[in-house]
């Protein structure tokens, strides 16, 4: 929804008291749910027995809300809903304030999850959900808290980004607008606009999260909490030098490992393989949280597996996974490992284990085609269908999955249905490489190969060593006759990752085999 982050003047409401008012009122009006206990100072509510109320259930748990609130509501705790509502390094929340805590208490799961937001990193999933029930207990009786409204918005966009629950971008919504309603942008709600950024990020509306980004950042230019989320933004359309300087400006702002990990994206954006892999081991070795880590390793991970070492990217997403069992896409990661090592047993498990866990359309598509590449037509149908019924859920929340739907269509249904989505998607300035890569190939498969070869050089051109989008171009060289050049693309994608594609891979080896050895004196002699 591109949404400008401008109001009706009428429709503000005077801004909710301060987190000094609350502190001063709380006495007076303690925070209750109805249907719950109201909290009381130094007691901890009753939890369900058998149950650890600060543990998401190990099935299900994005097809439910987030649990009612389940730690205690204290003086204390008022002070914290001034809570930063913006997106950090894996899209989390923003800036908390550290108003005093007692340092010689254990830290509960919501002290826990604003530790992490207040370093900029990665809540773990229950220490999410504590802070979410913390938020909807404290707004039910302050509806007026813009900060805390903000908070609980930002808290539901990350929920529903690390659950793959698009459901609870409509949560995120309505609460970002009870914040911006009670306090505007404009007075002082900067984190409410880097929530609806974050939001929008979380739909693919790169643009609407560029316009609110930069709303922000014109208003408070030093605040480091933006810059994620524009960083994002910038990435999602295509901006390469935008998503740099932003890159460098959040680094100068907010050093450690939520910079590190940054930094080690945007080289591996750039192709700059052994700068990437020296800064995400940095970034691992300085995590200490088993969130941060968790995503340190994962990154290690994907870089692994993108350079072509499955063994080293199981044993990374393994480690990422004893440390974080919640950390889903880690299985996923080591699911595609596996298949690359022709351990198929198991990687077929483990695609289905993550998508009871994690139900995300990509692991749907690449689950669809590890059947087919196995000869398993009828099983790669049915995941196929399972893929089209995540795409409708997604559409109808609001999220643009566009661009794998298109990669889908291209192989396994209409490409001119996904030239009709990208060519939508390029109007949009949503210009990546991946748009760029999925577009030249879909044209391509609908006999369009001499535009097609604009799109795909201009992927392969930004840099990043992908192993598909060299195995793209060098198909659509081949079949313009451009042997030459075609012969290098598939050797590169081969070089690259040998088994990038369990359906692909084995298609680009093909294709050179068939191209053969260069005539003498080398591609030069010839221009073939």
């Amino acid at each position: 929804m591109d949404v400008m982050p401008q109001q009706d003047p009428e429709s503000r409401r005077t801004p909710g008291p301060s987190p000094h008012d609350r502190r001063a009122r709380s006495a007076a009006a303690p925070d209750a749910t109805p249907g719950h206990e109201p909290a009381t100072p130094g007691r901890e509510p009753a939890a369900t027995p058998g149950e650890d109320p600060s543990v998401l259930p190990a099935e299900g748990a994005t097809a439910v809300p987030p649990p009612p609130p389940t730690l205690r509501t204290t003086l204390r705790r008022a002070a914290f809903g001034a809570v930063a509502a913006g997106v950090l390094l894996a899209g989390a929340l923003v800036a908390v304030p550290d108003r005093g805590r007692d340092a010689a208490k254990e830290p509960g799961p919501v002290e826990r999850a604003e530790a992490a937001a207040t370093a900029g990193s990665p809540a773990s999933l229950s220490d999410l959900t504590a802070l979410i029930g913390d938020r909807q207990q404290w707004v039910e009786s302050h509806p007026q808290d813009a900060p805390s409204w903000a908070t609980l918005g930002s808290a539901y966009v990350e929920w529903g980004r690390r659950s793959a629950d698009a459901a609870y971008y409509g949560r995120a919504e309505e609460a970002l607008k009870r914040s911006l309603a009670a306090q505007p942008g404009e007075r002082g709600n900067g984190e409410a606009w880097v929530g609806m950024a974050a939001l929008a990020n979380a739909r693919q509306d790169f643009l609407a999260a560029k316009r609110w980004g930069e709303t922000v950042r014109k208003q408070e230019p030093k605040t480091w909490r933006v810059y994620p989320v524009l960083i994002d933004a910038y990435t999602g359309l295509g901006d390469v030098k935008a998503a740099t300087e932003a890159t460098e400006k959040f680094g100068e702002l907010r050093k450690g490992v939520p910079a590190l990990a940054r930094t080690a994206d945007l080289y591996r954006n750039q192709g700059w393989r052994e700068d990437a892999l020296a800064t995400a081991r940095e970034a691992a070795d300085r995590a200490t949280t088993p969130a941060e880590k968790a995503e340190a390793l994962h990154r290690l991970g994907e870089l692994a597996w993108e350079r072509g070492e499955p063994e080293e990217a199981v044993a990374q997403f393994d480690a990422a996974l004893r440390t974080d069992s919640g950390h889903h896409a880690s299985l996923a990661g080591k699911a595609r490992a596996l298949a690359a090592l022709n351990r198929t047993d198991e990687a077929l498990a483990a695609y289905q284990s993550v998508l009871t866990k994690l139900p995300r359309p990509l692991y749907a598509l690449e689950l669809g085609e590890l059947y087919a590449s196995l000869g398993l037509d009828g099983d790669a149908r049915s995941q196929y269908a399972e893929l089209e019924k995540l795409l409708a859920q997604s559409r109808a929340a609001g999220v643009d999955e566009s661009v794998l739907r298109a990669r889908y269509e291209s192989e396994h249904g209409d490409p001119a249905v996904a030239v009709e989505l990208l060519r939508a998607q390029w109007k949009k300035q949503h210009r990546s490489a991946a748009v760029a890569d999925a577009l030249g190939w879909a044209l391509h498969r609908t006999g369009q190969s001499e535009e097609g070869l604009t799109y795909a050089r201009q992927a392969v051109d930004t840099g990043v060593r992908n192993a598909s989008y060299a195995y793209h171009l060098g198909m659509i060289e081949r079949q313009l006759g451009e042997h030459g050049a075609a012969r290098r693309h598939l050797e590169e994608a081969l070089r690259t990752n040998p088994a990038f594609s369990p359906l692909d891979a084995p298609k680009a080896r093909e294709a050179l085999e068939a191209l053969g050895e260069p005539p003498p004196g080398g591609p030069g002699a010839t221009g073939r």
